[in-house]
């Protein structure tokens, strides 16, 4: 579009009426009034959190579920009516939230301890000083007055995997160092077997509540979604069967209501640049269809040349209508593409690795299956739409010149 033009679409948008009130309700990161399914969780979590409100330092908790089961949403809810009880009585309580996930955050236990005290206001230099001391310097601010603090650290299992489990033994010992300052740490993964790995130490001094979060079903979404659109639409705009279809998808990602919020918005918008004033269900077809594709060249983007290997030799036996596909097959293609590419191929089991990770992302499935005296294989499908496979493997051999 040419200058002139280009101003007349501008004035033509702002001047229809937008599907959305706000659009922000539909964001992962809003914390709403009510979270429908979850009262048992949220009153678990109020009774261990409660004693804060007496200034005596709650049990430290952990929360175990899928992505988008409610255990983000439910820690800050519960947490943020602590805080506004808390401003009534002017109690001297805080709550920090971190996301493990997050780079330049917890890539390292240097890292979080800096991010931690920024979020106290306290500047210690990104790099260049010994851990030890930036503890030390961390808890000398920290004791400077009397407070009760709650740290949520969200995927903490990332965290772990980046820096293993002794920060995790540290943040637990600082207790012990303070005089003024109790404490408490929620941390929240999404790998139920996270602790099974971890020293047995930190297991006993940190997760001394747990709580499972279920995946959500198909009925349970829709009352999300249903009670979100009050909030993020106009009347009206939705097409009947949208919603239904929209938990349908996210019911068979294990019951995730994060992902059908998501796919929600993702349609709206589709809806929106049309220049449709309704969400049609072929929208959520489109929005799951952009949303897959996003996501792994997302992924394709940011991994090592290893893991995009892996994928690529997956997509190339996927094309040739091998179905399923088993970890001796894809190894073969791997180390094809690795000649190629100059690189040294990782060994089997390495690469199987890889493949566990690509099924944790979503992007396979990849089941566990026995071959009796011969061992255990995995059983490959792709879990991606096929629309979005020829972007992909176009985009990994650019990116590998293959």
């Amino acid at each position: 579009m040419r200058g002139d033009s280009l101003t007349k679409f501008f004035n033509n948008y702002l001047e229809k009426p937008s599907i959305f009130l706000n659009k922000k309700v539909l964001q992962s990161n809003y914390t709403p009034d009510m979270i429908p399914h979850r009262n048992e969780q949220i009153d678990y979590i109020a009774g261990i959190l409660a004693p804060c409100l007496r200034l005596e330092k709650p049990s430290n908790l952990f929360l175990y579920g899928k992505t988008g089961t409610g255990k983000t949403v439910v820690s800050k809810y519960v947490t943020s009516q602590i805080l506004k009880v808390a401003k009534q009585k002017n109690l001297s309580i805080e709550i920090i939230y971190l996301n493990c996930k997050l780079k330049k955050v917890a890539d390292t236990e240097y890292r979080l301890i800096v991010q931690l005290a920024k979020e106290f206001g306290i500047e210690i230099p990104p790099t260049g000083l010994p851990t030890d001391e930036v503890y030390k310097i961390f808890i000398k601010h920290l004791e400077q007055r009397e407070r009760l603090v709650i740290l949520i650290l969200d995927e903490i299992d990332q965290l772990v995997k980046k820096t293993g489990d002794e920060i995790l033994y540290n943040l637990t010992r600082i207790n012990s160092e303070l005089n003024k300052v109790e404490l408490s740490i929620i941390g929240i993964s999404n790998d139920l077997l996270f602790m099974d790995n971890v020293d047995p130490r930190v297991k006993s001094s940190l997760s001394e509540e747990e709580l499972v979060f279920a995946p959500y079903n198909a009925l349970q979404i829709q009352d999300i979604l249903r009670e979100r659109s009050k909030l993020a639409f106009r009347t009206d705009v939705i097409q009947e069967g949208v919603i239904e279809k929209c938990a349908a998808y996210a019911a068979r990602e294990h019951g995730d209501a994060r992902r059908a919020l998501e796919l929600l918005r993702v349609a709206a918008e589709l809806s929106e640049r049309r220049g449709d004033s309704k969400i049609l269900i072929k929208d959520i077809d489109d929005a799951e269809e952009k949303i897959e594709k996003d996501k792994v060249l997302d992924i394709v983007h940011t991994q090592p040349k290893q893991f995009q290997l892996t994928l690529l030799a997956i997509l190339d036996l996927c094309d040739k209508a091998v179905s399923p596909l088993f970890t001796g097959d894809v190894y073969e293609i791997y180390k094809d593409f690795c000649s190629v590419v100059k690189l040294k191929p990782l060994t089997q089991r390495r690469v199987s690795d890889i493949i566990a990770e690509l099924d944790m992302l979503g992007i396979i499935n990849a089941k566990v299956i026995s071959k009796g005296r011969y061992g255990r294989t995995k059983e490959i499908r792709m879990a991606i739409p096929q629309s979005t496979v020829p972007t992909i493997r176009h985009t990994l051999k650019e990116g590998l010149n293959l």
